[in-house]
């Protein structure tokens, strides 16, 4: 007997993962009433790998969810036990923030956030079945459709596990690695959306028997090891940043102190070289390397290889392979840097990054032992590969609905992604959409120019997703545009007017942009001659001498200069550091920032190009057979999407623009005709 739940929400998010936190977060504060639901309440927001958010590419993501109101950042920042800005000796474009969190403390924080969210209901069930409001499309059947007393047509409904049944009008899916996951470690095989949690079975089997065409994906962990048992002697310490640093850059604007660390006391004691007197208590990592015995281990046992031996079927992300994969495709390497990050700040578990591996858990012990800071080290849990199913490709649209079922919505690993900060990013942007769904109004949709987040879903909307898809800067063409400096001049606006952030911080986002631009103006404006007093006052600032009339922000373009050293030589106005940045910025980079704006305004009248939702690729004349299966496959939005579809080149291009314009003629006649 069913139990059919009295309220009817407005968005039901299944899954708490870092797509389903951020997706429930946003809806709820567009007002929609909704509710959360998961299978342990306790592990809400859990770091099942790396216990890190950011870096290259996926720090330029969270710096994103955090100017468009999302919550990664904003967590982190309380919860971080250890901050870098990498490839700081770089340009801005692929400077990005990473930081080590207190793993346990964030899914904390998180939970606590999300219980005191306005609009928000928190369950803890294992959802089995999802009935939907009508067939789906594109040829799809509602096979398992059934009709239960007490749920209205044309809504969503999900039923648990103890058959408790909820309805909503709007549905994001944001399973992660569950959707009939198993486990593997060497010839041990478990059902598992992670290990000790049970997979959901019963809604793959239930999207499948709906007709969603699934793929097999694999992802994979490293082992944890106690941190007592390491000879820290034979490693190399890795400190953290030495001045504050933080994803939510608004505090100093909105005059808030930076949040305090929420954790609180000494670190564990094995851990050497923390630094607890700086600007923020911060623990180290530690590097090590793969031996030539370490490697002849892996290698000997690779016939007990689950990745080899065929008993791993799905595929495994490319640019973050196992240790027994890069042994394998890099055998003239003779050794692997792997980095030693402790799990927390009171607990002694340390995670092996760069050690994912499915081997059996004796290879795994001597392969690490096989290490001279590691010959006595105790391993806490074994490493594993996770297999799971996720959404074929070309199942999703640009604003992550279902292209089969109106008001559905994915976001996270079953959209074929990896890691979280992917994963928050497409959780952001569904809870976005599915609020906007309920409200009547059209979706939000983010271009390549606007953002990574653009980027990250125009690929998943118009790329083969074949093996889990993990966020790089070198797949954003415009990303000196789309640095992790400027987020929320390019999103907060938006943010605010989607009600997801306070009038305050958009306001303290404009004064940041027109003082930078005021700035600049300035600079611009003020001519400097090589005269003895002018040169004496440069070189007072470490600043070398003219030698011919240049404007103050010509000699800011010089690499070496700081826009504080020409302040003092020049008496200009102080400013933050964050105005002071892009003052720097695009003082510096001017060229190549105007240069990329071209670019983009003639990318952007093809993506104005819009194509009917029901336009019939079939009947184009003149096109190749591989497009018009691409097109019909995809069914791109705009005439720049299917630009960039794989298989479709620039003649396909322009018969499509033609077939375009005819219509809009035809459609223009009959309109003026009455017809």
């Amino acid at each position: 007997m069913y139990s059919v739940h009295p309220f009817i929400y407005d968005v039901v998010v299944v899954g708490a993962g870092h797509a389903g936190c951020e997706a429930a977060h946003a809806a709820a504060r567009m007002g929609c009433r909704t509710l959360l639901l998961t299978i342990d309440l306790d592990k809400l927001a859990h770091m099942s790998c790396n216990p890190s958010i950011g870096g290259p590419a996926k720090g330029h993501l969270v710096r994103e969810i955090d100017a468009l109101g999302g919550l990664m950042g904003r967590v982190t920042d309380r919860t971080f036990i250890q901050i870098r800005l990498l490839n700081e000796s770089k340009g801005p474009a692929v400077q990005a923030p990473r930081a080590q969190a207190d793993k346990r403390l964030y899914a904390k924080l998180m939970k606590e956030t999300l219980e005191t969210t306005p609009n928000l209901d928190l369950r803890q069930a294992m959802i089995e079945r999802i009935i939907l409001p009508q067939p789906l499309n594109r040829n799809g059947s509602n096979t398992t459709s059934i009709h239960l007393e007490g749920v209205l047509p044309g809504h969503y409904a999900v039923v648990t596990h103890t058959r408790r049944v909820y309805q909503s009008r709007a549905l994001v899916l944001t399973t992660g690695t569950f959707l009939r996951g198993r486990a593997i470690t060497g010839e041990a095989i478990w059902g598992a959306g992670r290990a000790g949690e049970a997979p959901a079975t019963a809604l793959g089997e239930d999207l499948a028997a709906l007709g969603f065409p699934l793929v097999r994906l694999k992802t994979g962990t490293p082992p944890r090891i106690d941190a007592r048992t390491i000879d820290f002697s034979q490693t190399s310490v890795q400190h953290g940043s030495p001045t504050p640093l933080f994803f939510g850059h608004y505090y100093r604007l909105l005059g808030e102190t930076p949040p305090a660390p929420a954790f609180a006391g000494p670190p564990a004691s094995a851990y050497p070289e923390p630094l607890l007197d700086a600007w923020r208590p911060q623990l180290p990592c530690y590097l090590v390397h793969t031996t030539p015995e370490f490697h002849e281990i892996v290698r000997r046992n690779l016939d007990r290889a689950p990745l080899f031996s065929g008993i791993i079927e799905g595929v495994g992300p490319r640019y973050c392979p196992s240790i027994e994969d890069k042994i394998v495709r890099f055998a003239d390497k003779e050794r692997h840097g792997l980095f030693l990050e402790p799990e927390g700040w009171s607990t002694h578990e340390v995670y092996v990054q760069g050690c994912n591996t499915s081997l059996p858990e004796d290879v795994q012990w001597a392969m690490l032992r096989s290490i001279p800071a590691l010959r006595r080290v105790e391993l806490m849990r074994a490493g594993y590969a996770i297999e799971y199913d996720a959404l074929a490709t070309g199942e999703i649209a640009a604003d992550m609905s279902s292209r089969r079922a109106p008001g559905l919505f994915f976001a996270g690993q079953i959209n074929g992604t990896t890691g979280y900060e992917e994963a928050a990013a497409q959780g952001l942007m569904a809870g976005i959409n599915a609020a906007r769904f309920i409200q009547g109004k059209p979706p939000v949709i983010l271009r390549r120019d606007e953002a990574y987040i653009g980027v990250l879903i125009d690929d998943l909307v118009t790329k083969e997703i074949r093996e889990p898809y993990r966020m790089f800067t070198s797949r954003a063409e415009h990303r000196l545009l789309l640095r992790a400096d400027n987020a929320d001049l390019r999103l907060t606006r938006l943010a605010g007017e989607l009600g997801l952030v306070d009038r305050e911080r958009v306001e303290a986002v404009e004064r940041k942009r027109e003082e930078a631009e005021r700035l600049l103006r300035m600079l611009r404006g003020q001519r400097l001659f090589p005269s003895a007093a002018t040169n004496a006052r440069l070189s007072e600032a470490g600043i070398a001498p003219l030698s011919s009339e240049m404007s103050a922000e010509e000699v800011l373009r010089r690499p070496e200069v700081r826009y504080e050293q020409l302040r003092q030589a020049l008496d200009l106005p102080p400013c933050d550091d964050d105005i002071a940045e892009q003052v720097e910025i695009e003082a510096k980079y001017g060229g190549y920032l105007q240069k990329q704006q071209r670019e983009v305004e003639r990318l952007r009248r093809m993506e104005s190009r819009r194509i009917p939702p029901d336009f019939d690729f079939a009947t184009l004349r003149g096109l190749r057979n591989e497009a018009r299966q691409t097109l019909q496959r995809f069914r791109p939005a705009t005439v720049g999407q299917a630009a960039r579809l794989a298989g479709i080149n620039p003649a396909d291009v322009a018969i499509l623009i033609v077939a375009l314009e005819r219509r809009g003629k035809e459609t223009t006649v009959d309109v003026k005709s009455g017809a």
